[in-house]
């Protein structure tokens, strides 16, 4: 069975037809909103409101989303360029996609979307090129900081330690990553859900992770990656174990999604 079999995602999915896609940046010293021209992800944001759980909202976003082209190195800004917010719900990479589909299931309505955004993809909500999370251990670390995610440490985890270096433009450093062996990752494959997020490890010096995406339980209890993938062209659903395999992953890192608190939003 595969996720897109699942009637209550298709019943929800059902209700993001007639999509329009968006592309919008706004000027890092001013911080306004960034206009959102009747874009899909808007309609996204209303029909998903009345979801009582965020991985509910997380799952009917991501899923009304896919077949969205992929498209790396959206963002605007570097070491020597401005930095700019940019929105978009055409493109995306996996960590955009990532962002995304998070920013729209934490806001309460479409005004709340770029300061979600913001949260989530800069340190402390600063949009600067040196406190955008370049690095997926820093985006990691810097979202369960926030509060978006909280670690999902399952039997069999370990800390591994390593210094970074693969990001032109920034200094060395050193991140603690915490590493889930594939193994004891189906040994307790019950204990995952829809919306969790999972990040791949890479075996390469000075780089940390080499993809990242969401997971999907079917009703089966299959497990399936929801991401942004280059090799693919596009926004999809593959099999977890087959990309495992594929990609010959050793370990792998899992964050699960935090409901908002409710309170002000940054500005």
């Amino acid at each position: 069975m595969t996720p897109g079999a699942i009637t209550r995602r298709n019943m929800l999915a059902a209700m993001a037809g007639g999509a329009v896609a968006m592309s919008g940046i706004a000027p890092a010293a001013a911080l306004t909103p960034v206009p959102v021209r009747d874009a899909r992800i808007n309609k996204l944001i209303g029909q998903a409101s009345h979801l009582p759980s965020i991985a509910m909202r997380v799952a009917f976003i991501s899923h009304a989303l896919l077949g969205s082209p992929y498209r790396a190195h959206t963002l605007v800004g570097g070491p020597r360029r401005p930095e700019r917010l940019v929105v978009r719900d055409d493109v995306f990479d996996c960590v955009t996609f990532l962002e995304t589909v998070l920013a729209a299931a934490r806001s309460r309505d479409t005004s709340q979307l770029p300061s979600q955004l913001r949260l989530i993809r800069y340190r402390d909500g600063s949009v600067e090129w040196h406190a955008r999370n370049h690095y997926f251990a820093d985006w990691c670390a810097n979202n369960i900081a926030n509060k978006v995610c909280r670690p999902l440490a399952l039997p069999g985890s370990t800390t591994v330690n390593k210094r970074l270096t693969s990001e032109p433009g920034l200094p060395p450093h050193r991140v603690a990553m915490t590493a889930l062996p594939v193994g004891a990752l189906f040994e307790h494959k019950l204990l995952l859900a829809t919306g969790d997020i999972i990040g791949f490890m890479s075996r390469r010096p000075g780089l940390d992770y080499f993809h990242s995406g969401f997971i999907v339980v079917d009703d089966a209890g299959g497990l399936w990656l929801r991401h942004a993938a280059e090799s693919r062209g596009r926004a999809l659903d593959q099999p977890l174990p087959r990309f495992l395999r594929d990609n010959r992953t050793q370990a792998v890192t899992l964050l699960r999604v935090r409901e908002p608190v409710p309170g002000p939003v940054l500005i």
